[in-house]
């Protein structure tokens, strides 16, 4: 049986993926090898490759509801931009629709918002399918 931990962050992945999808991003996959990154993607602006590490968003209820993105891999330190160009976070509270941040990776070990100044500072990224979004692409 799946560890807790091992559970949430594979849900993370998909949502992240699911979410990249729907905004338009193309060729979204995970690598069949131990890579830096959990996701690549095609960026749907430049067709440039892309890499995401995919993190979940952890509310802190010390820090007045504080979302805190712990970017750190398995050494605890952070992902330098080779290993990953975007830090994606998930916040996937229970019994709520998820929700999807991505960010640039800055190389920081964490990243913190308020949800105010997480949509100031932070792409919010829908999971909701627009199919105008691959229209406007492939036109």
């Amino acid at each position: 049986m799946a560890y807790t931990t091992e559970s949430v962050g594979k849900y993370s992945e998909l949502i992240a993926r699911a979410a990249l999808l729907a905004n338009g991003w193309s060729a979204v996959s995970t690598s069949e090898t131990e890579e830096s990154f959990d996701v690549s993607a095609r960026d749907p602006l430049t067709g440039d490759w892309k890499t995401f590490q995919v993190k979940t968003i952890r509310k802190r209820d010390d820090r007045r509801g504080e979302l805190v993105i712990y970017a750190r891999n398995g050494q605890g330190k952070a992902y330098s931009q080779s290993d990953a160009d975007y830090i994606i976070g998930v916040l996937g509270e229970n019994g709520e629709m998820p929700r999807v941040w991505l960010l640039e990776n800055r190389g920081l070990q964490e990243y913190w918002a308020t949800e105010a100044r997480a949509s100031q500072r932070w792409v919010e990224l829908s999971i909701a399918l627009d199919r105008g979004v691959f229209e406007a692409t492939s036109a």
